[in-house]
């Protein structure tokens, strides 16, 4: 072979290789790692979701439409960061997203528990959602403090299932709840504490050894909890007297890590999110007769309270919404007008109060 044609050869070769490495480069699809994470374990609803819906459709969704991949390093049930720590290490970027109960950030989320403040709502999540999007469409300080303060971005609202009183005892009249110690997360320690119960601030991983040990009695709880946490174990009562669904939790990613974040790649978290969200509500729906159903298995004692029991607790409760209205709006929130949509929205999708809150 020639001088001449070795060269040639080698250009050709040099060419090929070169296209051969262009396509590999241009197929190759570029690693984004988020952390994700939640105090609570798998076990809750609203994490199995996180675990077994929104990451594994985030990241199928970004390799099937974008040149991007999605690596999540997950950390639940506290592995990460505590049930109380996770707006903290969302705002700090310790983690990327969290999933968390406002209910443990009463002095930073105050007003976020607006549905707390009118117990006896709605038992349905879906219907819950609708209610708290109501309030979050129409006032913007509820997303908005997210980003002005806590450096996060609120992508998705999580539904509850309906919530009622496991105990360890049975009871048949509020009277029977006077003096007895009883668990709750923040502001539904109020509901406690309004009917005589002496109320205890707790946690779900803690509950059934708490239980176990007479640390309380008993807990305002939906039946997954009751069903999951195994708390039947402990609590071979299980009460339905319906104080209510509530949307209290959320998912926020942090905001420098979502600015970061290719446009493409942002469109499929918001859309995922979007029906992670909903997802909460018709999950929690579907399940709960199914846990109620899991209960009666275990041996638990289930049963309803009268339209009077629930009216003579919710009576004990009625003016507090209005003061709850009054503390917040004297703290610079926007306490009534929450309160007010709220109570409307729920109206409007059919629920009727045991009592007529009045908020001002």
């Amino acid at each position: 072979m020639t001088i001449r044609n070795l060269l040639r050869a080698g250009v050709f070769v040099a060419l090929a290789t070169a296209g051969t490495f262009a396509a590999a480069s241009a197929n190759a699809q570029e690693v984004i790692r988020l952390r994700i994470a939640s105090g609570h374990p798998p076990a809750n609803t609203y994490v199995n979701l996180m675990q077994g819906f929104f990451v594994p459709e985030v990241t199928k969704r970004v390799a099937e439409k974008t040149k991007y991949k999605v690596e999540f390093v997950e950390g639940y049930g506290g592995s990460m960061v505590k049930v109380a720590d996770t707006l903290e290490g969302v705002q700090s970027g310790i983690i990327d997203i969290g999933g968390y109960c406002f209910c443990f950030e009463p002095s930073n989320l105050p007003l976020h528990a607006f549905q707390v403040m009118l117990p006896f709502g709605t038992m349905d999540p879906t219907t819950s959602l609708k209610v708290a999007r109501a309030v979050y469409d129409k006032v913007p300080y509820m997303s908005k403090v997210f980003e002005d303060k806590f450096k996060q971005k609120l992508i998705a609202l999580i539904a509850d299932n309906g919530y009622n009183l496991g105990t360890n005892f049975d009871w048949n009249s509020v009277a029977d709840i006077k003096g007895q110690k009883i668990a709750g997360a923040g502001l539904n320690l109020k509901w406690l504490e309004f009917a005589g119960a002496t109320p205890v601030q707790s946690s779900l991983p803690d509950a059934y050894t708490s239980m176990q040990t007479g640390v309380y009695n008993g807990w305002i709880m939906f039946p997954s909890a009751w069903v999951n946490f195994k708390l039947y174990e402990v609590g071979k009562f299980y009460t339905e007297i319906g104080f209510g669904a509530i949307t209290w939790h959320g998912l926020t990613v942090n905001s420098a890590r979502w600015e970061k974040l290719p446009k493409e790649v942002q469109t499929i978290i918001a859309e995922v999110a979007k029906e992670y969200e909903a997802r909460t509500g018709t999950v929690n729906k579907e399940n709960y007769p199914k846990q109620i159903a899991d209960l009666k298995t275990h041996g638990v004692n289930v049963k309803a309270v009268s339209d009077k029991v629930k009216a003579d607790w919710a009576n004990s409760l009625a003016a507090w919404p209005a003061q709850k209205a009054k503390e917040l709006d004297a703290a610079g929130l926007p306490g009534t007008q929450v309160l007010e949509i709220a109570l409307k929205a729920a109206e409007d999708n059919g629920h009727k109060w045991p009592v007529q809150y009045k908020i001002k």
